[in-house]
């Protein structure tokens, strides 16, 4: 989704992928989650945000930027749980951000509403499906665009009140590509370190940029 919205000519947007290859912004986020967030300096250069950190903060930042629109991309919740535990949430991914600067992030951050149940699939679709509906309830219907990425440009573009590009919609960031870019930043659980994944994550950008 990141990669569209750069495509459509919105802007730079803001991914997780950013963070890990410039952890200068790691001290903003850090305040963010002791509640005292500084939005201007997170997102200087950046006109939109998708995924993590961003969505941990969705109704700070709709708060915040009262005229931006909202984007809730939905998908089933089982296929999102396998996801997250093949890539982000695994263990290998948890082992890389122990004791490394990350691992506070991780858990003020990405992981604070699942606690020690990260692995639980219950507890994590309930989650899933309960945050859907807080977005749902929360954003008036007019600011807000309830969408499949397989849907692709049409519907996204009229939201958004933009061109529809002539260009395919972007297919990137799979659970495979993940999974592909984590196994190159260090075969065995803990082996890559957080300057490794940096590298990775500003790879993976440049090859982003160049498909625009």
């Amino acid at each position: 989704m990141k990669l569209a919205l750069e495509q459509l000519g919105l802007g730079r947007c803001y991914h997780m992928a950013e963070l890990i290859a410039d952890l200068s912004r790691l001290p903003q986020w850090l305040q963010a989650a002791d509640g005292v967030p500084d939005w201007e300096t997170v997102f200087a250069g950046f006109t939109a945000s998708v995924d993590y950190p961003g969505c941990t903060y969705w109704r700070e930042l709709a708060a915040f930027y009262p005229a931006a629109k909202v984007l809730l991309t939905v998908r089933d919740a089982d296929d999102w749980f396998d996801s997250t535990q093949a890539t982000i949430f695994s263990s290998p991914m948890r082992a890389r951000m122990a004791g490394s600067p990350m691992e506070g992030f991780f858990q003020k951050v990405v992981t604070r509403d699942f606690g020690d149940r990260i692995d639980d699939r219950a507890f994590m679709t309930e989650a899933f499906e309960r945050h859907n509906a807080a977005v749902r309830s929360a954003v008036p219907p007019e600011r807000l665009l309830v969408y499949e990425v397989g849907e692709g440009w049409p519907r996204l573009c009229e939201f958004l009140g933009v061109p529809m590009p002539t260009a395919p919609f972007p297919r990137v960031n799979s659970r495979e590509e993940m999974q592909r870019m984590m196994a190159g930043a260090g075969a065995l659980p803990g082996a890559a370190t957080v300057e490794d994944m940096g590298a990775m994550a500003r790879r993976r950008l440049e090859g982003y940029s160049k498909d625009r």
